[in-house]
């Protein structure tokens, strides 16, 4: 087999002078563009469960100077925004904090000195200077001009117990400045990146198994293998029935492997992932894997096509999102009918950005020392609506909703496939109800919706079913190209429990469509799946990041996915850990022990 990461990275470059011409031309072409619309109101008026504190502090001379702290979600106690108003119609000052330690320690501000800043302890009695450890004088002073001006993406503030959140510009591929010039500035820019995908695109990063007669195993040589799992493993996937005595041996995925084969992984195994504790790597293509009830129909190549399928074992771990410093966006999408956008300024939830919050694109510092993997989020805004289908119908389109440490970016909606994450640190994943927004919503940390289930839970006894728009190009909102060609280059996600173990499984798909990746899903015992991005390396990209004593390295599912971090000398940078992006992502970190 001739290795497909090699390909894709040169046609990924290929396609970047491609496309350079274009974008230069459609450059010149641009006289003007108008910003986005300001919103109604602020992000701050969408978060249900913030509280704040005023201080009126009166100097010897000059005007009163107000401060305000805004926890932005209690429960999280994450993030806060400081806003300082020095009144005679000067404009405000708004500082993004985040708690270093939300699950240990509260700020307030304390009226009786000068408004200085108490962070103390959680869980005792009510934070005062007494209970505060060592309170933090921001002002007077200069503490917050320095650290907004230091040139950090987050500046550490009161000895590091607090972070000010610095506005950054986050990485993107040429690819990408190339579509998003389309998208946002060029009539019909969107037909022509379909013509892109469809001609140049699609299948490039297809990658296939050895013939059969070339990778087979004897018949018991298979059976012994299906019965060594590593410890902790989930269970094989559910072969096909003309595939259950001899099983072929397909080539290893980019990632370091306990391998005992020479290299080659049984197809439907589960394998450890070496360095990295309760990960687990497996590989299959559809046509050998039992397919769903009723089965789906799929075309000879993504029945051949190679999937990468990832499991960590949530038991020792806990998942977090982040927004890119860009996407997804807070506006409408042009999927959106004129309808629903007529007089509403804005966006679907009635602002068009996120100020005075900053979005980074990046881990926080006091992460990065648990950091175990990531993996990039889901569509962006253009995409994250419906134009057809019964949910382009109801509640504006039903834009995709997102959440950040507690706080709503855009509300999450009924209807859509929904990966959460509660303050207790609890995984899950859903189709979104109504009656979620009184019941759940106030217990989440994290969420992310992207479309519609690949795969949705019956009752805890029932098999799991396909979902019903899996097959539907438009009320699904699948995306491909107009005239319904689905085959691409995916990524998806499903929840896998057997017995007491839960893992999440990120899934790789080198040329599907949906109903490839429901089939896949579904043959390896997910209980719910969904989509995330597609067409591209840096819309599919995952790495771990392996511990080797006190040095962390880095490893890629595909080797073309190196293309994506960043490097300063000899120095590597990876993709949403060492330098910020402008898309949103998923991170995994080793559960933190509380003593």
């Amino acid at each position: 087999m001739k290795p497909a990461p090699p390909l894709a990275m040169r046609l990924h470059a290929a396609m970047r002078v491609a496309l350079l011409p274009l974008f230069l031309l459609l450059l010149a072409l641009l006289a003007s563009g108008e910003g986005q619309q300001s919103g109604l109101r602020s992000i701050v008026d969408l978060q249900a469960q913030r509280s704040s504190q005023s201080v009126l502090l009166w100097p010897a001379m000059g005007e009163p100077l107000k401060l305000e702290l805004i926890n932005l979600n209690p429960q999280v106690n994450a993030w806060f925004l400081l806003i300082v108003d020095g009144g005679a119609g000067r404009p405000a000052s708004f500082y993004h904090l985040e708690n270093a330690s939300p699950a240990q320690q509260g700020l307030k501000l304390d009226p009786a000195q000068g408004g200085r800043l108490l962070i103390g302890p959680l869980g005792g009695p009510a934070l005062d200077a007494r209970a505060a450890t060592r309170p933090c004088q921001l002002w007077p002073g200069d503490a917050l001009q320095q650290a907004r001006q230091a040139k950090l993406v987050y500046a550490p503030l009161c000895e590091g117990r607090l972070f000010l959140r610095n506005p950054v510009r986050g990485r993107r591929s040429a690819l990408e400045a190339g579509s998003e010039f389309l998208r946002d500035y060029v009539w019909s820019g969107e037909q022509i990146i379909g013509f892109v995908k469809r001609e140049f695109y699609q299948d490039v990063f297809a990658e296939r198994a050895e013939p059969a007669g070339q990778a087979r195993t004897d018949a018991a040589n298979a059976t012994a293998l299906r019965l060594a799992g590593p410890a902790g493993a989930p269970a094989p996937a559910d072969l096909s029935a003309k595939f259950n005595q001899t099983v072929p041996m397909l080539p290893a995925a980019g990632l370091g492997l306990s391998l005992g084969s020479r290299g080659l992984l049984q197809a439907g195994q589960w394998y450890a992932a070496a360095a990295s504790d309760g990960v687990f790597v497996s590989l299959a293509y559809p046509a050998l894997l039992q397919p769903a009830k009723p089965a789906l129909a799929l075309d000879a190549l993504e029945a051949e096509a190679l999937s990468y399928l990832l499991a960590f074992d949530l038991s020792g771990m806990e998942l977090g999102f982040a927004l890119g410093t860009e996407h997804p966006r807070l506006n409408w999408s042009a999927r959106a009918s004129s309808d629903w956008v007529a007089g509403r300024p804005g966006g679907p939830d009635g602002i068009a950005d996120a100020q005075p919050l900053v979005r980074t694109g990046m881990l926080s510092p006091q992460l990065q020392g648990r950091v175990l993997a990531s993996f990039t989020g889901g569509f962006k805004r253009e995409h994250g609506a419906f134009r057809h289908g019964a949910l382009a119908k109801v509640n504006r389109a039903s834009h995709y909703g997102f959440i950040e440490q507690g706080v709503v970016f855009s509300r999450l909606v009924p209807g859509l496939a929904t990966l959460y994450v509660l303050n207790d640190g609890q995984m899950g994943m859903k189709t979104w109800q109504a009656a979620d927004n009184a019941a759940l919503l106030p217990h989440i940390r994290h969420a992310r919706q992207n479309g519609v289930a690949l795969l949705e839970s019956g009752p805890a006894d029932a098999a799991p079913h396909v979902g019903a728009l899996v097959g539907l190009w438009g009320a699904g909102n699948w995306s491909g190209s107009a005239n319904e060609k689905q085959r691409t280059l995916r990524a998806g996600a499903c929840l896998l429990e057997q017995g007491k173990r839960r893992y999440l499984v990120y899934g790789y798909f080198s040329t599907a469509t949906p109903a490839a990746m429901a089939h896949v899903f579904n043959a390896y015992g997910c209980r719910y799946a969904m989509h995330l991005d597609m067409n591209a390396l840096e819309h599919t990209y995952l790495a771990l990041y392996p511990r080797h004593g006190e040095r962390i390295g880095v490893e890629h599912l595909v080797q073309g996915m190196l293309v994506l971090d960043k490097t300063q000398g000899e120095l590597l940078l990876p993709r949403f850990i060492g330098s910020a992006d402008d898309r949103d992502f998923f991170y995994m970190l080793r559960r933190e022990v509380v003593r």
